[in-house]
This record gives C-alpha cells, sequence and structure tokens, in this order.
C-alpha cells in the first residue's frame, strides 16, 4: 500500500472526478475534488500537503491559467495536467510553465497511480526540506531541541541568548557529539542576522588550494565564496583547528578589514578530540584573540546528571514513532548504569543507543545493559562508568524523576492514571512532582 498523501482533483466532468478519485483512493491516497479551479484555489495553498490533478479544458478558468497561479503561489507544487487527444501542444506548453507532467485522454489507471505516487516522494521531500529551513532559521524550535534541565544547560541557554544578541565572533568549544553544530545555529537564529545568510565549511574537510578557493574565492560559475556569500550574515567554520596557517591569515585579513560592528559573524567551532593539544596551540594568537573573543564551552554528557535520562526517553519515543514500536521501558538497574556510563561519544552516542534499543525491543531481544557492554568494549576497557561517583540518593531520584516523567506523558496528564500504575497516592505524588519540577499542565 502507498503510503497515503492528498491529492486535489480537479474536473469540471462528474464522472471523471469520481473515477480518479476512487481508483487513487484504493490506491492508499487521500483525495479531495474540486468542480472548478475557482473552488480549488480555495484550498490549495503553497504548503499544500500533496499533489494537484488538473484538467486542462474547463469553464471559468481554464487549466492553463490555473496551473500559472498555482506556479505563481508554489513553483514547486507538483501538478498533472489531463488533456484531451487534441491538446499535446498545450501540454507541452504546460511542461515549460512547470506542469510535473501530463496524461492524454484515455489514460492508463496504473500510469496515473505511478505519476502520483512520484510526485508525492518530490512534494514530501520538498516540504521536509521547507520545514528543516524553517526550524534552522527558528530560534524557538532550535532552544527546544537544546534538551535538559541540568544546571549546565541552562546556563548554556542563556549564553546562547545572550552571545546571539552581541553579535560578536564566537567560539565554540566541546567535545565530539555535544551539539556544538546546533549551538551555531541557534546563535545566529536568535540574534539580529536570523533572517540573513549562514553558511557553513569544515576546514578539515578539504585539502588547503581546495578550502582556499570555497573560502576566498574567485567567484566562479559554481558561485560566490563563502566569505562573500555570507556577507551580512554568518560564517561557521568547523574544525577550525585544522584550518591552514597561510588561510588563517587571510581570514585574520577579512576580519580586521570588516572593521567593528564587523559586517560578517564568524562562528568557529573547534572539535575537541585532542586533549594534548589546544586550539591555541594549532591558531595564530592574533586569530585566536579575534575568534575567542566570545566563548561556549558546551558540556559533555556525563557531567549533566538526569539529563541522561530525560535524552534517552525524548529519543527513545522519537524512534519508536518512526520504526513503529514501543520504546523501552528503563528498569532502575538500566538507569543507574545510563547514568554512569562516561558517553565519550556525547549527546550523538545517547541518539544511537536510543535508537538500538528500539529495534531491539521491537525485535524483543537484548538489553539496554548489553548495549553498553557492547559501547564499552568498542572504547577499551578503561571506559566502563565516570570516574566521578555519585550517591546513590542520586541516582534513585533520578530515575524516580524519569518514572513519573515517563508515565505522565503515556496517561497525557491524567493524575488518576498515573497513582493507578505508580500505586501512589494523590498526595505524595503531588510532593514528588512539585520537588522534581513537574508540572500536569506539560502532559495535556
Amino acid at each position: 500500500m502507498v503510503e497515503q498523501t492528498r491529492i486535489a482533483i480537479v474536473d469540471d466532468e462528474t464522472d471523471m472526478r469520481q473515477s480518479i478519485s476512487q481508483w487513487l483512493a484504493l490506491s492508499g491516497f487521500a483525495t479531495e475534488t474540486f468542480a472548478s479551479a475557482e473552488d480549488a484555489l480555495k484550498k490549495i495553498s503553497s504548503d499544500y500537503p500533496g499533489v494537484v490533478i488538473s484538467d486542462i479544458r474547463m469553464p471559468g478558468m481554464d487549466g492553463m491559467t490555473f496551473l500559472k497561479r498555482l506556479m505563481s503561489a508554489d513553483s514547486s507544487l507538483p501538478v498533472i495536467m489531463i488533456t484531451g487527444h487534441g491538446d499535446v501542444p498545450m501540454a507541452v506548453e504546460a511542461m515549460q510553465l512547470g506542469a510535473y507532467d501530463f496524461m492524454e485522454k484515455p489514460f492508463n489507471p496504473d500510469r496515473l497511480t505511478d505519476l502520483a505516487r512520484r510526485a508525492s516522494q518530490a512534494r514530501k521531500l520538498t516540504l521536509d526540506n521547507r520545514a528543516l529551513r524553517r526550524e534552522l532559521s527558528d530560534g524557538t524550535v532550535l532552544m527546544r531541541k537544546l534538551i535538559g534541565t541540568s544546571p549546565a544547560m541552562e546556563r548554556l541557554r542563556e549564553d546562547i541568548l545572550d552571545l546571539g544578541q552581541a553579535d560578536t565572533h564566537v567560539l565554540i568549544d566541546g567535545e565530539t557529539g555535544t551539539g556544538k553544530t546546533l549551538v551555531a545555529h541557534a546563535l545566529h537564529a536568535v540574534g539580529p542576522r536570523a533572517g540573513k545568510t549562514f553558511a557553513m565549511t569544515s576546514c578539515a574537510a578539504l585539502g588547503e588550494e581546495e578550502l582556499g578557493a570555497k573560502l576566498f574565492g574567485p567567484v566562479t560559475e559554481g558561485g560566490l565564496p563563502l566569505v562573500e556569500e555570507a556577507r551580512g550574515g554568518t560564517l561557521v567554520l568547523e574544525d577550525i583547528e585544522a584550518l591552514p596557517l597561510p588561510l588563517q591569515a587571510r581570514l585574520l585579513t577579512f576580519i580586521n578589514d570588516q572593521g567593528t560592528p564587523a559586517e560578517t559573524r564568524i562562528v568557529a567551532i573547534h572539535n575537541g578530540s585532542d586533549p594534548e593539544k589546544t586550539l591555541e596551540d594549532s591558531l595564530r594568537p592574533d586569530l585566536f584573540f579575534r575568534l575567542a573573543a566570545m566563548k561556549l564551552v558546551l558540556p559533555p554528557l556525563r557531567n549533566r546528571g538526569e539529563d541522561v535520562l530525560t535524552l534517552f526517553t525524548h529519543f527513545a519515543e522519537s524512534f519508536g514513532e518512526e520504526y513503529g514500536a514501543a520504546p523501552p521501558q528503563l528498569s532502575a538497574q538500566e538507569a543507574a548504569q545510563l547514568l554512569q556510563a562516561p558517553w565519550p561519544g556525547n549527546v550523538r552516542q545517547l541518539i544511537n543507543l536510543a535508537e538500538r534499543a528500539v529495534l531491539q525491543q521491537r525485535r524483543g531481544t537484548g538489553s539496554i545493559s548489553s548495549l553498553l557492554m557492547s559501547d564499552t568494549q568498542e572504547q577499551g576497557e578503561t571506559a566502563q562508568v565516570t570516574t566521578e561517583g555519585k550517591p546513590l540518593k542520586e541516582y534513585v531520584e533520578a530515575f524516580e524523576r524519569m518514572l513519573i516523567d515517563n508515565t505522565m506523558r503515556r496517561h497525557r496528564g491524567s493524575i488518576a492514571s498515573v497513582m493507578e500504575e505508580l500505586s501512589l497516592p494523590r498526595r505524595t505524588l503531588n510532593e514528588k512532582m512539585a520537588k522534581y519540577g513537574l508540572s500536569r499542565s506539560n502532559y495535556l
């Protein structure tokens, strides 16, 4: 069965509308029909989540005029035109105007289904890309992605808001997998440059000559160099420690030539994976002090306390929805193991573990403990637990908070259902929710 996608069918002939609708509905699509282009335009917006199938010859607004209106609103909307035997030249013109494809009457229903399927896939990709772009330009959404209630994360969110408004060059430091790229997007999105260009490249991905050309030019048919593309916006340089010395000099010149305040904001990301070598060892001093005027250091996951359980629950639920499986329910022992793990790969490692846990749950095999043990063996015997032990009381409280949070989420804030499942009196539940900062309103 084809994944259900909306199809708008526009045709003034009732029989034709109904036959197309019935066939596509049997093929797994959700259809809606319109007797005129004017009626369809009232419902089809620029982000219409599907495909349009329209006859060319209709009274009132004809198919060609309808197509032009649709293309002016959203040039990426797939529109399949239905033509009569003598309308092929008109169909070719429609293709030139932006139609996805056309079918000549009488048409093969299987070809109609195939066209609708391919057009739907193209539409989904377009809308997904748009949603991602909106997300990466929406500071509120990005800040919500920085999940966690630990003091370190509260401080990080406050720092992002402050530095975002400060609008100066920023250095982001932290271990691999801590979310440095996400923070760079957030800095851009919460500041005055939010609506302007956000350009990014890795200084470790290319050789010196290729990187120099990509950053500084010259201008080619492929587009502007990044320093020009990002003018007025934000230029993010990942793996800044790998920037060759000659390019460091050119970057410093670019920064100096901009004056104060800087026309283009530079956000440098340092991948602190080598404890023996600091960023100051890798950059010339004058460039280092320009880039590190403002600095954000992202906390490693092992220092974020019960955020580990919050993050695991969040990602396990997301993967559960994606794979159509119930997320695993942690035992007290497994929660303690997650809290004790060293997490050298930080949040990225936790995401991978949550996905594998959901897949295991779907198969009905394995455990969180076995996954952690597998990670430990890959990392070496020294990475079994964190070097900083915690009192038993902290593990118990973290597990208790996670259990109440998960149960409240599952029952959508129904206090009676949570009391019954956890065998807790109302007063005890209220006290524990107040203790852990949990509010029923967050689950409704």
